[in-house]
């Protein structure tokens, strides 16, 4: 018997004072059954930095053809275009050739550097932005994931505060790539 995704609820409100968005949602995660709570949570973060309002979650891991999370336009185009890990180079290339905005997050200190340090002059696309969040960031971030979840969050100068009922988190994301240029 195939195992099944693991359904969470997150009630979200972002304030992103850098891009003046504002948002209330309620997203449904699934979390495919090889998928940590770690990346769970980064996917979530990848949403909260880049929310708008046609910003939906795809198949996820679950489709080879799809990034992690896309925001489409009234034309079927692809605006934005986020990924997740470590993925191959012509995964990426594909990316920044389909989506006006490509957006990968790294995590996994060990692995994401070596891995950048192997990619990175092959990656810089005019479109293409790579973050990475160290492994204590992460850590805390996951410290918050719970099946329904009621977190706010606040973008200002790329720092987020994020918080539920109980916990207040500063997060960094360092810039590896800012739209095709090493920062």
């Amino acid at each position: 018997m195939a195992l099944k995704a693991t359904i969470y609820k997150a009630m979200i409100n972002v304030a992103d004072m850098d891009r003046n968005v504002y948002i209330d949602s309620t997203l449904t995660l699934a979390r495919h059954p090889s998928e940590t709570e770690e990346r769970l949570m980064l996917r979530l973060l990848a949403w909260l930095v880049n929310a708008h309002e046609r910003l939906i979650f795809t198949r996820g891991l679950s489709a080879e053809d799809e990034p992690e999370i896309w925001q489409l336009n009234d034309h079927n185009g692809i605006d934005v275009w986020v990924e997740l890990g470590l993925p191959d180079e012509r995964r990426i290339k594909k990316a920044c050739n389909r989506a006006a905005s490509v957006y990968l997050y790294t995590y996994n200190a060990r692995a994401a550097q070596t891995w950048w340090q192997q990619h990175q002059s092959k990656l810089q696309q005019d479109n293409l932005t790579v973050r990475f969040l160290d492994d204590q960031q992460l850590k805390a971030l996951t410290s918050l994931a719970s099946r329904s979840m009621n977190l706010q969050a606040t973008v200002q100068d790329g720092t987020i505060w994020l918080s539920d009922e109980q916990n207040n988190l500063e997060l960094h994301f360092t810039d590896w790539l800012l739209n095709g240029r090493l920062a």
